[in-house]
């Protein structure tokens, strides 16, 4: 049975990947309403989109990165741990991490 919970566990990442990877690639031509709406959606996943956003804020420009960056934000307190997790792995990521922890905790 374990087998098979981490093959659907697998699955729904994938997918849940490939959904928000949809959505990332439309942001660059959108307006900012459209803009809005994406960021909307993307929230909705909570904390299992943390780990996807955390990637494009290392990896993406522009207004992908800023997206990424206030959706964390929205999320919340979920963020926070993959954000940690991220920066004790990239010394160079250390400072956003620890600007956007500063952000959703309010200090």
């Amino acid at each position: 049975m374990q087998a098979v919970l981490t093959k659907e566990t697998k699955s729904i990442d994938i997918n849940l990947n490939q959904t928000l990877e949809r959505l990332f690639s439309d942001i660059d031509t959108a307006d900012n309403m459209t803009k809005n709406a994406i960021e909307n959606d993307i929230v909705r996943f909570g904390a299992d989109a943390a780990n996807f956003l955390v990637d494009k804020v290392r990896t993406a420009k522009g207004s992908q990165r800023g997206v990424a960056a206030m959706s964390l934000i929205r999320i919340g307190e979920d963020s926070i741990q993959p954000l940690k997790e991220k920066a004790i792995q990239d010394r160079e990521f250390q400072w956003i991490a620890n600007y956007l922890i500063r952000e959703i905790s309010g200090k």
